[in-house]
């Protein structure tokens, strides 16, 4: 038996080594992903969600990125005088704007037991396969995070910064603790500035309980979409509008006793996550669980480009049942 044990532990020692060689193929200096190795993990980490595929994801050279708004909002055409050109005063002019990314740190860690380790290091997939895990797990943190961060809460997660349903703030419709209808979406639609209002860019997001809910309020009344990728990703629509389910909305939000969630409509390419190159894995081994880990360490901020242009309703029922 002790025999036995002490080749195990020479065998989680050979191919746990071997897993470190293969990981430090990937990084340079410090740790840090290599450039090509360090874009294809951001690949990987939007192709793991169906959330982070519909919005803007920039890749970031440093910790702060800049996003500049141009655009023309008021009246801008004049009755035409011969010979005389525009005042001063109706001649229009851009305003322009700008929002600031700046990131944060933030850790990701996955686990491989032994078992599985030594399958991929046998077969020779264990870096696509690390690759793949560590991908998933940073993806669906971010996702959580970028959502429904809120400096205010206790998770310490989410209190790093505040997220897309935090930063909207300008519409904001109470929809009064009902299921989702054509009704909150109709008031939605109405609120948006018609200058914004872009029905074949936008789309109305939701968690998954509200998203079933609308479902069946019009599952005998079918809508024609569009072709672009949120609308090919919804559960339906309104208005020629998609309904997209994003499992990580909340739906815990407690109003009167009843779990609630939001309602986002906007344009998706409007969310901004930014990411830095500089991406960094490390790993260590618990061998009391018997188990390789991976830790990936990177820097994130997300910002609406343009949040005069998301409405948002609250208090929307979320809770199973008829």
């Amino acid at each position: 038996g002790e025999r036995k044990d002490m080749s195990d532990i020479h065998d989680n020692m050979h191919f746990t080594t071997k897993a470190d060689l293969e990981v430090a193929t990937l990084v340079s200096g410090g740790g840090y992903l290599v450039t090509e190795q360090s874009q294809k993990f951001m690949e990987l980490l939007i192709l793991a969600s169906k959330f982070l595929q519909l919005i803007t994801t920039k890749p970031m050279s440093g910790p702060s990125f800049e996003i500049s708004k141009m655009g023309f909002t008021g009246t801008v055409l004049r009755g035409a005088n011969e010979n005389r050109a525009l005042s001063v005063a109706d001649r229009s002019r851009p305003e322009f704007q700008k929002v600031v990314l700046q990131t944060q740190e933030f850790i990701a860690e996955a686990r491989i037991p032994y078992g599985v380790l030594e399958d991929n290091i046998e077969h020779g997939t264990f870096i696509n396969s690390m690759q793949a895990m560590l991908s998933k797990a940073v993806s669906r943190d971010l996702e959580k995070m970028t959502i429904q961060g809120d400096t205010t809460s206790s998770d310490p997660l989410l209190a790093k910064m505040d997220g897309f349903l935090k930063q909207a703030a300008t519409i904001v419709y109470n929809a009064g603790g009902v299921r989702l209808g054509k009704g909150i979406l109709k008031v939605l639609m109405q609120l948006m500035p018609k200058q914004y209002f872009d029905p074949t860019a936008m789309g109305f997001f939701t968690g998954s309980n509200a998203a079933i809910d609308f479902a069946d309020s019009v599952a005998n009344r079918p809508t024609q979409l569009g072709d672009s990728a949120f609308q090919k990703a919804s559960i339906g629509g309104y208005m020629n509008v998609g309904v997209v389910s994003v499992p990580l909305f909340p739906q815990e939000i407690v109003v009167s006793s009843q779990n609630t969630t939001n309602v986002i409509l906007c344009d998706p390419k409007n969310a901004t996550i930014g990411i830095q190159r500089d991406i960094r894995i490390e790993t260590a081994k618990d061998i009391s669980a018997r188990e390789y880990i991976i830790v990936a360490t990177l820097r994130a901020d997300a910002k609406w480009a343009h949040e005069p242009a998301v409405a948002k309703a609250t208090n929307v029922l979320a809770s199973a049942g008829l």
